[in-house]
């Protein structure tokens, strides 16, 4: 049975991207370090994301390399000031009244969507 899940952006720009998910998703550090940050939203599903410096000597030699190609769908709550404030904050590009397009600072393309 799955009990976590945690996708993992290997970035250059890591205080750049916790600050994009924090700001529009209301994501918090729950552990930080020069090269890692781990990120959280407090609720009922835990929902987590992790942002890891691309150089980390950690990483095999294939992943030495910022991400190149991936995409996220993130629901969120339907009402018109979620909407705006995500829409301003992301530069985001509207689809539909219930789709928008963002780009975070890593050129990860996320797809926010609202329940129907």
């Amino acid at each position: 049975m799955l009990t976590s899940f945690c996708p993992v952006i290997c970035t250059s720009r890591l205080g750049e991207s916790r600050s994009f998910y924090q700001a529009l998703f209301g994501f918090t550090a729950t552990y930080t370090t020069q090269w890692y940050a781990g990120l959280s939203r407090p609720g009922g599903r835990q929902h987590e994301l992790a942002l890891l410096d691309h150089t980390h000597p950690a990483l095999p030699e294939a992943l030495l390399r910022p991400v190149r190609a991936v995409r996220l769908t993130l629901e969120v709550d339907g009402t018109a000031e979620e909407w705006d404030r995500i829409a301003v904050l992301g530069a985001a590009e509207r689809l539909d009244r219930r789709h928008l397009v963002i780009t975070d600072p890593n050129g990860v393309r996320i797809d926010v969507i609202a329940p129907t």
